[in-house]
């Protein structure tokens, strides 16, 4: 099965052409081949691109444990890349169809004049609890306490297509993220599991953040969780609506646009390396 491994600000997929290759296995199945370190590529998941009707193609998502994700930032614009590489979208306005709906990314030229960069409309964020879903009390739920390894957390829950809770604190770098991350992931507050982020605003327009992805675990980067926090930060007060976001893995530039209230997320892609996986095991 021939591959691309791609990357944006760290968040690494392994990228299936499903227009023109057949998976070699159930695909929640070659997520977890593919994904193992030193016995599979290595990755934050995987993604396989199909034609689809409504769309320059169809993005579905797989973590690393096999799970199925509803949507994915970093993987949808380096979708588009692909697409447009491969000449399944024509111009630099790609449609990429998702889980969580359609998607429009906009490809934009690095310092080479290359089409290595996409803006990504990532449509209203959800605020409601039972449609994100969160059960937690309320209209909104900002500032919501919850209670996980003995410590008690105030989370502002969002969707992006999947669901995220944020929570703000003095130093994201040494806050203990691989410890309480899985515990809230899979807190009663969240029926369906939850992305969990950790963020400081340094200032108005620069927010640092780290990620614990449901279903993959700590990650370099996650984009819906960028946007989740940017609109977290706005709603309790604390920063612009439009952000540089900084993430272990790189910098997102994130816009909470108070016009149509959608959230659009400016980044890199990367094409770490092309190949075929044998699966000779």
């Amino acid at each position: 099965m021939k591959f691309t491994k791609m990357h944006g600000a760290g968040n690494d997929y392994i990228y299936v052409d499903g227009f023109r290759e057949r998976l070699p296995m159930p695909a929640e199945q070659l997520a977890i081949a593919v994904s193992r370190p030193h016995f599979g590529l290595g990755s934050d998941g995987l993604i396989v691109l199909t034609p689809c009707a409504e769309a320059d193609g169809r993005m579905r998502i797989y973590n690393n444990d096999g799970s199925e994700a509803m949507m994915c930032g970093n993987g949808v614009r380096c979708a588009a890349r692909l697409l447009h590489e491969w000449g399944d979208a024509k111009g630099d306005e790609v449609r990429v169809m998702t889980n969580a709906g359609l998607r429009t990314i906009k490809l934009l030229p690095d310092a080479r004049g290359r089409l290595t960069r996409g803006r990504v409309d990532m449509g209203k964020p959800v605020l409601r609890p039972a449609d994100i879903p969160a059960a937690v009390p309320g209209e909104r739920a900002v500032g919501v306490p919850l209670t996980a390894g003995g410590q008690t957390l105030r989370f502002t829950c969002v969707s992006m297509g999947n669901p995220h809770a944020v929570c703000f604190v003095e130093d994201p770098d040494q806050f203990p993220v691989t410890e309480l991350g899985p515990l809230y992931e899979r807190h009663a507050a969240f029926p369906n599991r939850c992305n969990i982020e950790f963020a400081h605003v340094s200032g108005p327009e620069e927010i640092h953040m780290r990620v614990w992805e449901r279903g993959s675990g700590e990650t370099l980067a996650c984009g819906t969780g960028a946007c989740a926090v940017l609109v977290a930060a706005v709603l309790n007060g604390l920063s612009e609506r439009a952000v540089d976001m900084y993430l272990p893995g790189g910098q997102l530039h994130i816009l909470w646009d108070e016009a149509d209230g959608h959230v659009y997320m400016t980044g890199p892609t990367s094409i770490t390396c092309t190949g075929e996986w044998l699966g000779d095991e």
